[in-house]
């Protein structure tokens, strides 16, 4: 039960740094924080994103976030510079809670690693 409490204290703490950050103090959704580690991992931060291309940082992002976990691996940058990654194992199964969860505890160990929060 403690490491719940450490990932829903850090997540709360890490949405409202983010959310000070890019949204004025309006508390980002999930979807928009994989958005912006979309952005942070392609590097391209200046740029106007078009819907497709949003739909792909998300995609970025989760292969990224997940990728410790043993589901992606990182295969190369195009010449675009947009990372590529492949599937190494399918993703079980899980409940709509239980992928919130999972992605919660990615995010925050990506900053954690990232060193924007302790």
């Amino acid at each position: 039960m403690a490491r719940d409490i450490q990932l829903k204290e850090r997540w709360e703490g890490l949405v409202e740094k983010l959310s000070q950050r890019f949204s004025d103090g309006d508390p980002l959704e999930l979807d928009a924080i994989i958005y912006l580690v979309g952005v942070q991992e392609l590097g391209q931060y200046h740029k106007k994103y078009k819907k497709d291309d949003k739909l792909d940082l998300m995609h970025i992002a989760i292969c990224r976030l997940l990728e410790p976990y043993g589901y992606y691996k990182f295969e190369f940058f195009d010449e675009e510079g947009w990372p590529h990654y492949s599937v190494k194992e399918a993703l079980p199964p899980l409940k709509a809670g239980e992928q919130t969860v999972l992605m919660k505890e990615a995010i925050v160990e990506y900053f954690l690693e990232k060193e924007f929060i302790e």
